[in-house]
């Protein structure tokens, strides 16, 4: 009787274990084939890496938690309408917003970098086709029944990462794409600072000329569209003055340079919010002469860049070093107005 009551007490607790570590298969299958909500959106979150990674990732939609992903699981959370951001690791975030519409279904690919400590992760948007495929080969995650508990300070996140930009309904990707739904983003940038002029002594208008070599004001506007893949094209407004006089004599005058340039960059994507860039540039510059002397000349001007920019959410905060080359006016009278300096501004991703 005893041996009796051993094994069906083994039973029972094999029963348990079993009905606790996996969700039947139905539930599963129901998991996979769901569909919105009347009025209501429908975000997967599964998680799928090529070198599988151990850690658990946690996954908040909308600050609720919805599970913690193991390789090869997904999880689903039903939203309203509208700003979906997504909240995705423990120490180390990735925050990327999706824009919901009524009745549609998202799928979001959570992937854990492997030998990083702590664990990172990329986070994208993908198409229905793609995410319906990894999704019949995962293992459907049951929401936490309570609110994760809040980790003491030392254990918050190191930093919060965004990924370039936001997204609209159609599935897109935080880089390895560029962060909203769209291959291509368009970017603002607006940025001052300084720029010192290469040559200090020159001719102007026949009289040699001492320059104050830096410049005052300096400014710059840029707009550029953004791949998903890092590159950028776009163009680029820049202005620059500088006071300067004739050597021997009591003249004097300003120099305003006004360069009009087409940029190439590729960002590189160091983090889900920072992202440094190399660059180059082509196109003329005007220089313009005012007070007692007077003129104007233009020539080609080219430009390399090197900078970093960090992103949160829409905006980001700008630094680059500038190096321009240009030589206005006609033969014998030329000019040489290039120079280089350190720019920083601010960025609106749209």
């Amino acid at each position: 009787m005893n041996q009796l009551r051993a094994c069906l007490s083994v039973s029972g607790a094999l029963l348990l274990a079993g009905l606790f570590s996996a969700p039947p298969a139905h539930a599963q299958d129901d998991a996979r084939q769901a569909t919105p909500p009347p009025g209501k959106a429908l975000v997967f979150v599964f998680r799928s890496e090529r070198e599988p990674v151990a850690a658990r990732v946690p996954v908040l939609v909308n600050l609720e938690p919805v599970g913690e992903l193991e390789n090869g699981t997904f999880t689903t959370a039903t939203v309203s309408p509208g700003r979906t951001h997504l909240r995705v690791g423990d120490r180390v975030l990735t925050i990327i917003s999706l824009e919901a519409a009524a009745d549609q279904s998202y799928f979001v690919w959570v992937e854990a970098l492997a030998g990083l400590t702590p664990v990172r992760t990329e986070v994208r948007v993908v198409s229905e086709s793609e995410g319906r495929r990894s999704i019949a080969q995962s293992r459907f995650v049951e929401v936490a029944p309570a609110t994760r508990a809040v980790a003491p300070r030392s254990q918050q996140p190191i930093y919060a990462a965004k990924p370039a930009a936001t997204q609209p309904a159609a599935a897109r990707t935080i880089p390895a794409s560029t962060e909203s739904g769209r291959d291509w983003d368009f970017a603002l940038i607006a940025n001052g600072g300084t720029f010192k002029l290469a040559n200090g002594n020159q001719v102007i208008a026949g009289l040699a000329s001492t320059y104050d070599t830096t410049s005052n004001p300096v400014f710059g506007v840029e707009a550029e569209w953004r791949s998903k893949t890092g590159i950028a094209v776009g163009g680029e407004v820049f202005y620059y003055k500088n006071d300067l006089v004739a050597t021997g004599t009591i003249l004097s005058g300003q120099q305003e340079v006004l360069a009009l340039m087409v940029n190439g960059k590729y960002y590189f994507r160091a983090a889900s919010w920072f992202y440094p860039f190399v660059g180059a540039g082509i196109g003329s510059a005007t220089a313009t002469y005012s007070g007692d002397i007077t003129g104007t000349g233009t020539g080609l001007a080219y430009q390399g860049l090197a900078g970093a920019e960090f992103r949160f959410e829409h905006v980001g905060l700008y630094v680059q070093y500038k190096r321009l080359s240009s030589t206005t006016g006609s033969s014998g009278k030329e000019v040489k107005v290039g120079g280089s300096g350190i720019l920083a501004g601010v960025s609106i991703i749209f």
